[in-house]
């Protein structure tokens, strides 16, 4: 007979042999055992509906049967190569169809990659050196984008705050940090600093919406100083539309990245631009000084390459992110409805396609506004959500196209009962 063990023997384990006992990503108090459609089992069978969804990449919800069918098809022919293939080169064609901002592509394994090299791509392209970046913003593991990311000390602006050990201050002194949705402070900087290569920016910074006219309003700074302007898509790349950000927002950035949905499920990424810059890559047009360097073992993995194209196949029929944002719709207004009935002053921050919760009455606009008046009621909260058979991140809710009215009755029993846990505390 099998043996089976218990999550608490798992948590054991994995305290022994990893550090922090867990991967570094999310609470390693659970492990999931295995996901289905629009739900995931711990490994002692507990049922949740999930919304954390891996951090995003499964729109589609886990073991989507067309995709899976994609992948048993590839599986048989090659699970990698290192060599071109051609579901790689498939995939960078629907890419470039689908973000106006990309004339080519390069593949990577993951968004913390593409990033790194999105920056690494701008310095090449224009000479200089500088990155201004928003604090909050997060944009990967490179030493660049560990600069600000959730400082615990406020610094005056645009100084920059290494949120990580063995960060050489020779970084630091080649970032400026600004407040998202301050446009003001972005022109002093670029007024100041005419040696900025690039403003790397998420167009929808973790869940805070840009405001009115702000993304517009970078675009023309950049074209006013000849900076690049960089979006971060890796998260809101075929989320918050089919085109991504750029779609939605109607703003084309000169190189972004892209990464979560474009693999299906599998480690891949990607940075796109015209091919102007993307001329980097290629040594013979370039030249070895101005050659940017980048290999990857898995980058455009056939596997990867073949969920990612099914996924994107599936997202691009018609009504699909209407759905969507129907869904995310109907999960903002059970909240905020049985919140605001309970007295509770709070916020729904972000897009119909990704948002959560801030506990406070003030508008959230940037990284210093956007927190909780009181951070144990959001801790409180999302630990009966989860008592009741909902799976979240503490700081975002995923929605999916898996999530059915099934899903939406229990994810309403369980807020009530978040609500009135936070009520009576």
């Amino acid at each position: 007979m099998l043996k089976t063990h218990t999550q608490a023997e798992w948590i054991a384990r994995a305290q022994q042999v990893l550090p922090a006992g867990g991967f570094g990503n999310f609470d390693p108090g659970i492990l999931i055992a295995r996901g289905e459609g629009s739900r995931v089992w711990d490994e002692d069978g507990k049922e949740y509906v999930d919304y954390l969804i891996g951090s995003g990449p499964m729109l589609l919800g886990h073991g989507h049967p067309e995709v899976m069918e994609a992948v048993l098809e590839q599986l048989p022919r090659g699970m990698t190569f290192f060599a071109n293939n051609s579901k790689g080169v498939e995939l960078a064609e629907a890419i470039i169809d689908a973000v106006p901002c990309c004339e080519q592509v390069r593949f990577v394994a993951s968004g913390g990659e593409a990033d790194m090299y999105a920056i690494r791509l701008a310095r090449a392209y224009t000479g200089r050196d500088r990155i201004l970046k928003f604090e909050g913003g997060y944009h990967g593991m490179s030493a660049e984008a560990q600069m600000s990311l959730a400082p615990a000390k406020r610094v005056n602006f645009p100084q920059a705050v290494p949120d990580s050990a063995g960060i050489p201050q020779g970084v630091a002194d080649q970032m400026l940090i600004a407040p998202y949705n301050d446009l003001e402070a972005v022109a002093a900087l670029l007024a100041e600093h005419n040696d900025v290569a690039a403003i790397i920016v998420e167009p929808l910074q973790r869940i805070i919406p840009p405001a009115p006219g702000y993304l517009q309003g970078l675009r023309d700074l950049c074209d006013r100083h000849n900076v690049l302007l960089v979006f971060d898509e890796i998260v809101t790349g075929f989320r918050l539309a089919y085109g991504g950000a750029q779609e939605r927002y109607g703003v084309t950035p000169d190189i972004c990245t892209l990464g979560k949905i474009i693999g299906g499920g599998f480690p891949l990424a990607a940075l796109g631009a015209s091919a102007e810059i993307m001329q980097h890559f290629d040594k013979d047009r370039v030249g070895p000084d101005k050659w940017l360097m980048q290999l990857g073992t898995l980058s455009g993995n056939p596997v990867a390459a073949a969920a990612g194209l099914k996924t994107m196949e599936i997202l691009s029929r018609d009504g699909a992110y209407d759905h969507l944002r129907n869904i995310g719709r109907t999960l903002q207004a059970m909240q905020s409805d049985a919140l605001t009935k309970a007295g509770i002053a709070h916020q729904i921050c972000g897009d119909e396609t990704l948002f959560d919760i801030y506990f406070t009455a003030q508008a959230c606009r940037d990284y210093r506004s956007a927190n909780h008046d009181t951070p144990a009621r959001n801790t409180r909260y999302n630990a009966v959500l989860r008592e009741n058979g909902v799976f979240k991140s503490p700081g975002k809710l995923y929605p999916s196209l898996a999530v059915t009215q099934a899903d939406l009755d229990l994810t309403q029993e369980a807020v009530q009962a978040a609500v009135a846990a936070i009520h009576s505390d």
